[in-house]
């Protein structure tokens, strides 16, 4: 069977994207920083999941330091009213990389 290339590529476009797989550096560190016990990849625990805030702050470098900051001294209002508590025993280059990382995610 041929499949001309509009069709084919008129089935690439209506396909849904399949996620990459989650980076297993990237995952030990947030699991070592004790990032999951308020966040998943995909789905809201107390706080957003990251691919939420990934489209949240695609395409906005300017957003990586002040999400340090949040990470590092916590805070509350850009979810709703849960809080976030501050990470200060977490390294701040450690925050930087997932930070990136998160605002890479699909």
């Amino acid at each position: 069977m041929r499949f001309s290339l509009p069709l084919v590529a008129a089935l690439m476009v209506a396909a849904p994207a399949i996620a990459a797989p989650p980076d297993p550096a990237m995952m030990e560190l947030a699991d070592k920083s004790r990032c999951f016990q308020c966040h998943d990849l995909t789905t809201k625990i107390s706080g957003p999941a990251w691919t939420e805030v990934a489209k949240r702050y695609r395409g906005r470098p300017d957003m990586v330091e002040p999400l340090v900051k949040k990470v590092k001294e916590g805070g509350t209002g850009a979810w709703g009213t849960e809080v976030m508590s501050p990470n200060k025993r977490v390294k701040e280059d450690d925050i930087r990389t997932l930070v990136k990382w998160i605002l890479t995610l699909e």
